[in-house]
C-alpha cells in the first residue's frame, strides 16, 4: 500500500531528494536539488511547487518535484537550461511509483501534464503511458531533440583513428597550428573559489561567441549561471576549462564530471580568434581530458550543432510527452 506525502519548500524534502537521486535510473546533474533550487530561485521563483513524496510503506518510492501553473503541470527546472529532467524514481520501484502517481492525478484538479527532454532509458516512457490511459488520460509521446555523445576509448589515439579520415585530418590540422599560436595554454579548474571568480570570463565568452547566445543571457540565467556554479562545484562536478593565447582568455567549455562520463553543458569564445578554431578545439581538447581521466562517456548534450558530429557525436534521441486530462 502506498502513500504521497507533500512537502512544499526545498528545505523540506532536499534531505530525502539527495537520499534517492543516486538510486534512480536518471541521475543527472540538472536533477540534483542543488541545481533545481538555484533555477527556482533565480528564474521560477513565484510559480507555485508541489513535492511528492511517495512512500511504500517505509521505503520511499520516488519524488515528484512539480510546479502547477494554470492547471498545467510542469517538473520543476524547464528545458531552456535543463537538457535532460525527470520524476526521481528509486530503481526496482518504477511500477509502485507510477501506479501512485496517476493515483494522485486522478485525484487532483489540472488540464495538462508536460514532460519534456525525457532520455530513451527512462522509467516514464516505459510506465507512464500505460497506467495513464487506464485511467482514461490522454498520452502523446513525440520525438524531442537529439543528444549527442560519443562513447571513449582508452587512448586519445584511438579516438583519433575512430574519427572518418575528413575529421580526423581538420582536427589534426588545427590543433597543429593553434600549437603556433603564441603563448599558447589550455587547462581547467575545479575549485569552487576558482571557478566562481573565474564566471565573468566564462560568461564574456558566451555572450560573444554567438548572438543567440548573447540574447539567452538574461539577468535572471547570468544569475542562474552564477548560483548553479557555485552549488555544483561544492559537490565536485565541475570542470572549468579555459584556452589562453597571449595571457587572454579565448575560449572557455563549462562541463560537469559525473559518474563515467564527462557533460559538455555550455560553451564560448572570441570571435577574434577564429582563425586557430579556438572554441571547436577547446571542446577536443576537453573530450581529450575525460579520455585520460578514464571518463567512458562524453554528452555534447541537447542540439545538433554540426561541432558535435566533427568530434565524432552519435545521435541519442530524446522524448516529449504530454499527459492530458480527457
Amino acid at each position: 500500500m502506498s502513500s504521497v506525502t507533500l512537502m512544499s519548500s526545498f528545505d523540506a524534502v532536499a534531505e530525502k531528494w539527495s537520499s534517492i537521486l543516486p538510486l534512480c535510473v536518471v541521475n543527472t546533474p540538472f536533477m540534483a536539488p542543488q541545481w533545481q533550487r538555484v533555477w527556482w530561485e533565480e528564474i521560477g521563483q513565484g510559480q507555485p511547487l508541489s513535492f511528492l513524496c511517495f512512500n511504500g510503506g517505509e521505503e520511499l518510492l520516488g519524488i515528484a518535484a512539480l510546479r502547477i501553473v494554470g492547471g498545467e503541470i510542469n517538473l520543476v527546472g524547464d528545458d531552456d537550461v535543463c537538457d535532460y529532467n525527470d520524476f526521481l524514481v528509486t530503481r526496482g520501484n518504477e511500477v509502485s511509483f507510477f501506479n501512485a502517481l496517476v493515483d494522485h492525478l486522478a485525484q487532483t484538479e489540472w488540464t495538462t501534464l508536460r514532460l519534456p527532454s525525457l532520455t530513451p532509458e527512462s522509467p516514464t516512457l516505459e510506465h507512464l503511458p500505460e497506467q495513464a490511459r487506464a485511467k482514461g488520460f490522454n498520452v502523446e509521446i513525440t520525438d524531442g531533440e537529439v543528444s549527442p555523445g560519443k562513447t571513449l576509448p582508452e587512448t586519445w589515439d584511438d579516438y583519433l583513428a575512430g574519427l572518418s579520415k575528413k575529421n580526423r585530418h581538420e582536427l589534426r590540422r588545427k590543433l597543429r597550428r593553434l600549437d603556433t599560436a603564441e603563448g599558447m595554454r589550455w587547462y581547467h579548474l575545479t575549485a569552487a573559489d576558482e571557478i566562481e571568480a573565474a564566471m565573468d570570463d566564462f560568461l564574456r565568452l558566451l555572450g560573444l561567441s554567438r548572438e543567440s547566445k548573447y540574447r539567452f543571457l538574461t539577468p535572471e540565467r547570468e544569475r542562474f549561471f552564477r548560483g548553479m556554479a557555485r552549488q555544483m562545484s561544492r559537490l565536485g562536478m565541475v570542470r572549468l576549462f579555459f584556452l589562453e593565447i597571449g595571457g587572454q582568455r579565448v575560449a572557455s567549455a563549462f562541463c560537469f564530471d559525473h559518474g563515467d562520463s564527462r557533460l559538455l553543458y555550455n560553451s564560448g569564445y572570441d570571435p577574434e580568434y577564429s582563425y586557430y578554431s579556438v572554441g571547436l578545439l577547446l571542446k577536443a581538447l576537453s573530450l581529450k581530458s575525460a579520455i585520460e581521466a578514464g571518463k567512458a562517456y562524453y554528452d555534447f548534450l541537447r542540439g545538433d550543432e554540426q561541432y558535435k558530429y566533427h568530434l565524432g557525436g552519435e545521435d541519442r534521441q530524446l522524448y516529449n510527452m504530454v499527459v492530458t486530462k480527457s
